[in-house]
């Protein structure tokens, strides 16, 4: 268990990949990480949060205030995670981590991280090669986040091409990885 102990916030976002996520989580755990997650508001078109929260067995956050109206804080989502996994990420949610829009809790918990964070975006081909999204990644990694690259083949809407969500085996393993070279 590579990831025994370690805490690690998933930030889930309006993508039909967000299904993955699912079992990114179930992987997680295994794994022996403690994992909360958080949802945009569009996520949840998607998945869950009863799924995830069962899966988790943690709350799962969407919002600054939940049913009871208490304060979700981004402040101490920021500072409690080990490890930050935004997957997937949105071209939309890129763009709002790139130019610091906290408009929901993700991106204002994005922008509170105290940890490393990786990002897996999913979108159609046309969309993940144009060249906003392609500046967006670059600065998103300039900012010291670490991509994990979309795949190729093929996507939602019938093409084929590069924009799918990187598998959860290999983020995992990915994740893994930098969690040993850490510890070296």
């Amino acid at each position: 268990m590579q990831l025994e102990g370690k805490k690690i916030l998933l930030g889930i976002t309006g993508s039909i990949a967000a299904f993955k996520a699912v079992t990114l989580l179930r992987l997680l755990i295994k794994e022996g990480a403690e994992v909360r997650v958080i949802l945009t508001p569009y996520a949840s078109n998607f998945v869950t949060k009863t799924t995830l929260s069962v899966l988790s067995d943690y709350p799962v956050y969407s919002d600054f205030s939940d049913d009871n109206s208490s304060w979700n804080s981004h402040v101490e989502m920021g500072s409690w995670p080990d490890y930050f996994i935004i997957s997937p990420v949105t071209a939309n949610t890129m763009a709002k981590m790139v130019n610091g829009n906290a408009d929901n809790l993700l991106v204002a918990t994005y922008l509170s991280a105290k940890c490393p964070v990786f990002f897996a975006p999913a979108m159609d081909l046309d969309m993940y090669k144009h060249p906003s999204t392609q500046i967006n990644v670059n600065i998103l990694q300039e900012y010291g986040n670490i991509l994990i690259e979309p795949e190729t083949g093929e996507l939602a809407s019938g093409l084929s091409g590069k924009g799918r969500m990187s598998e959860p085996e290999k983020i995992l393993e990915l994740l893994a990885a930098h969690s040993s070279k850490k510890k070296s």
